[in-house]
């Protein structure tokens, strides 16, 4: 989002002019934004031979996303039998989406096969009883590394206690389970957690990974998860794609070398490719002042955005309307039945009530986690393309909410008395 003569737009386009055409509470995505970050990783890692991104849809999977990027020529990360059933209606080859669920059962493992997508095991038990089934499905393996990416255990699993991945040192009963039953490995994956900026700690995964691919014969690629930081606040930390694609595509090039024949390097970006692209605008309900705290409370909740009161995530929030305004610090809160605060003691324009509020890096992982609870609507979305603002998703109405309610005919006719 940028201020150009003291409005502010997103894509190039009038924010303020969104909210009239489509409402608030209202996600708003930049296009241009997700195909510059898609861009920029590919150039970082262009010293190797065969590269595939494949965007992690978990963060957002809106069809029109998923469109862009498969024009822009990514490959698909899906956790979900539904997740697939997206990616191809979206319109991606079976053979671009990568299957990588976690405590799923084998009934929606062999469903996804049955699609044609490419399989992500990571448990030993699924393993040895879909190997036993389809020895001749190639399958790829997620390892756990033991590496604590980031400083957030809630979104690092790489850790030993993690549910995620067949651990590193069970790596001798998966090839025990491989040979006895004929699996062809095609891949190996890892993915440590979100955040990572340190490029030396990644490359320490990387080397486990690697060192353990030289035991599998038959791989076509590697997959090394993806987790990558993006700035939350103006100068934050963020991880250097570009320093990790040059160390990361030296080494990769020089195991292929020790390998015998040019890999495949995969990564599942999510929230890199598509959280700067969006932001979430709120209208300002009311200013509230109590003795000890001035609360500017919007018309959203943890029903639409949860990450700052699961994650302890930051957002950026802007007030869209008075860009001119005098600055004083409020507490943005929400309008659910719970402690549902998005910001404490933020320095903003001076709000007012029925100004618009604008969160940012609200692309990934946002509209995603959204739920009716209060019995609330969730929000609209807009995806800003080539100049114009789209709507994606319609806002839910009563008719969503009751949608799949059953009465049973017996209360529904009841006389309600007091």
């Amino acid at each position: 989002m940028s201020l150009t003569n003291g409005r502010y737009e997103i894509g190039g386009v009038d924010a303020l002019s969104i909210v009239d055409q489509f409402e608030a509470p209202l996600y708003v995505y930049d296009s241009a934004t997700m195909k510059r970050q898609y861009k920029r990783m590919a150039e970082a890692f262009k010293q190797v031979k065969r590269l595939r991104i494949n965007y992690a849809c978990k963060a957002l999977t809106n069809l029109n996303v998923l469109r862009i990027f498969r024009e822009l020529g990514s490959g698909l990360d899906t956790v979900s039998i539904q997740e697939v059933q997206l990616g191809l209606m979206a319109g991606f080859d079976p053979h671009d989406i990568l299957f990588t669920p976690n405590c799923v059962s084998l009934d929606e493992v062999e469903e996804a096969a049955a699609k044609g997508v490419r399989l992500n095991i990571d448990n030993i038990s699924i393993l040895e009883q879909f190997g036993a089934k389809h020895p001749d499905t190639p399958v790829c393996i997620r390892i756990n590394p033991h590496i604590m990416a980031g400083g957030n255990s809630k979104i690092s699993v790489g850790h030993i206690d993690s549910k995620f991945g067949i651990s590193i040192h069970q790596v001798p009963h998966v090839l025990k389970v491989v040979k006895a039953l004929g699996i062809t490995v095609e891949g190996l994956h890892m993915h440590t957690g979100s955040d990572i900026y340190d490029a030396e700690v990644f490359l320490r995964a990387v080397e486990i990974l690697l060192n353990a691919a030289g035991d599998f014969p038959d791989l076509d690629y590697l997959d090394f998860g993806s987790g990558f930081k993006v700035p939350y606040k103006p100068g934050g930390i963020a991880t250097d794609i570009e320093d990790l694609g040059e160390k990361l595509s030296a080494r990769f090039n020089e195991f292929c070398g020790e390998y015998g024949r040019e890999l495949e390097l995969m990564f599942e970006p999510g929230k890199f490719l598509v959280s700067e692209s969006g932001h979430f605008l709120v209208r300002t309900n009311v200013v509230k002042t109590t003795t000890a705290s001035v609360f500017a409370g919007v018309d959203s909740g943890l029903n639409h955005l949860i990450r700052p009161m699961f994650y302890d995530a930051h957002h950026e929030i802007t007030n869209v309307s008075n860009p001119d305004g005098k600055p004083r610090i409020y507490s943005i809160v929400g309008y659910i039945c719970e402690t549902d605060t998005f910001g404490v003691n933020r320095q903003l324009a001076e709000v007012r009530e029925g100004d618009i509020l604008a969160m940012a890096n609200a692309g990934a992982y946002s509209f995603m986690m959204a739920s009716n609870y209060n019995s609330r609507y969730r929000p609209a979305e807009v995806l800003v393309y080539e100049g114009q603002a789209h709507l994606i998703r319609e806002r839910e109405t009563m008719e969503d909410l009751l949608r799949g309610q059953v009465a049973i005919p017996s209360l529904e006719r009841k006389e309600i008395t007091a």
